[in-house]
């Protein structure tokens, strides 16, 4: 049996099982939700072994005597955790990697990673300003790459129409061009589509995942012009792709993540509410929105969560419009089961969070997926100052300015990656990565890993590594 139809034949199993074992939900009468266990994220594992790898970010790296230029180190996670002595070092200079190292390129800034060629590795498709490269995955990690042939200041990746490779959305003038998978070793697509947007409304970020539970993704994308936010919009996926309508999500919201906090079998929408003016964005408090997903996509089930909210650690507190920033709360999110009880938990990253006189110093909470749906009780809050955490909480850390979770030891339960970019480490704004422990009470201090770009032989000035991890 090829790699491909193997892969597919487990997927295959994997959502039978999900549908014998799925729980009935009363709506009206029985109905069986969908298959829940399609409803989740696969893991990045570049190399196959099982154990979640982590690719992370550094557009504003010097490299080859190129200010801003980029790269991306890759660390691969083992039984021990994220193996910080073999991380593997990723720019446009490197062996296979097509193009050349150019000023201001930041490579690394937009990721996306999937299984494009349906090998059963997760390959990871890389670009910003010139054109992107896919690199391949394969039983010793990324290697080459091959250019694809479109726009690359935003990437999203996923399965869009059920046939278990990966498809890979881009950004351009035109609107969001879709490559369905297998893409080749040329970079050739199966087939490629284009969703276009009315003028003044582009695509400022996408997100991907399965609302409807078919097991199939949809996506969801941001939109706003200048100042202006326009409400966020829903494209269900389907066997021929993705729709070219699409339904209001029905609120002002930026980025976010899919996943089924409630364990219904539908994907939940949690984002970043924004208002619909929002220039002054860096001074709010934050708040998140969740929209449960349903059948059809967004429904009219929803809750908005802030700092004030019951069990959420912390004060919504807003800047100043001057000098001092906003909590920021929900600036980055990030989903994945934490404590191993089948609900995906939501990390909150809150940059601008003040921690005692220190302003700006950042920190991330935990918000615990429930039969209830996402809500403030167990949720947990950390920063630089909490006991057991490495560094020392600074003014301008931003800590938890990105986040993502990823079982990076197979234990069943999912790790916190906590990228902080404004980290100082030799230099100012060289960046580092915390990476917390899953456990079945939640996130914990035990067994911290943290590295910044010295450690990891990779070049640190102003790399302001951390940026983003690959998902």
């Amino acid at each position: 049996m090829s790699q491909p139809t193997r892969r597919r034949a487990v997927a295959r199993c994997a959502a039978v099982a999900a549908l014998l074992t799925a729980p009935w939900t009363v709506s009206g009468g029985l109905a069986a939700p969908a298959l829940a266990a399609t409803v989740s994220t696969p893991v990045v594992d570049f190399n196959g072994d099982g154990y979640a790898d982590l690719a992370v970010s550094a557009p504003n790296a010097t490299v080859s005597g190129m200010s801003q230029a980029g790269y991306i180190s890759v660390v691969y996670g083992s039984s021990a955790g994220a193996d910080t002595a073999h991380a593997q070092l990723i720019t446009r200079a490197t062996a296979g990697v097509p193009g050349h190292v150019s000023q201001y390129d930041a490579f690394g800034r937009s990721t996306a990673a999937r299984d494009f060629d349906g090998d059963g590795y997760t390959d990871l498709a890389v670009g910003h300003f010139s054109t992107p490269v896919v690199l391949w995955g394969s039983a010793h990690g990324l290697s080459g790459g091959t250019v694809l042939t479109t726009a690359s200041s935003r990437l999203a990746a996923g399965d869009f129409n059920g046939d278990g490779y990966g498809d890979l959305v881009t950004d351009s003038d035109v609107g969001l061009e879709v490559s369905y998978g297998p893409i080749s070793r040329t970079g050739a697509p199966a087939s490629t589509d284009t969703l276009p947007f009315e003028e003044e409304v582009d695509p400022r970020a996408i997100t991907v995942g399965d609302m409807t539970g078919d097991g199939v993704d949809d996506m969801v994308t941001t939109h706003s012009f200048e100042e202006m936010q326009h409400k966020s919009r829903f494209w269900a996926g389907g066997k021929d792709g993705l729709s070219h309508t699409f339904k209001t999500t029905g609120y002002y919201t930026v980025g976010g993540v899919i996943a089924d906090v409630n364990k219904d079998g539908y994907g939940d929408f949690v984002a970043l509410q924004v208002d619909q003016v929002s220039e002054m964005r860096a001074y709010d408090a934050g708040a998140i929105r969740v929209v449960y997903g349903s059948a059809s996509g967004p429904s009219t089930r929803t809750v908005k969560i802030t700092q004030n909210t019951a069990g959420v650690p912390g004060v919504s507190e807003a800047g100043d419009n001057e000098l001092n920033f906003g909590d920021q709360f929900g600036y980055s999110l990030a989903a994945g089961d934490v404590t191993g009880d089948g609900y995906p938990d939501i990390a909150v990253g809150v940059p601008g969070e003040d921690v005692g006189s220190v302003r700006d110093a950042g920190a991330i909470v935990l918000l615990k997926g429930s039969a209830s749906g996402l809500t403030g009780k167990g949720a947990q809050a950390f920063n630089q100052s909490t006991s057991g955490v490495p560094g020392i909480s600074e003014k301008g850390d931003y800590f938890g300015r990105s986040v993502h979770l990823a079982d990076v030891n197979a234990n069943n339960r999912a790790d916190l990656a906590v990228g902080t970019p404004s980290e100082d480490g030799t230099y100012a704004d060289s960046g580092a990565v915390w990476v917390l422990r899953g456990s079945k009470a939640g996130l914990t201090t035990t067994n911290i890993t943290s590295f910044g770009p010295r450690a990891l032989g990779a070049p640190e000035k102003e790399a302001r590594f951390g940026d983003s991890i690959a998902r």
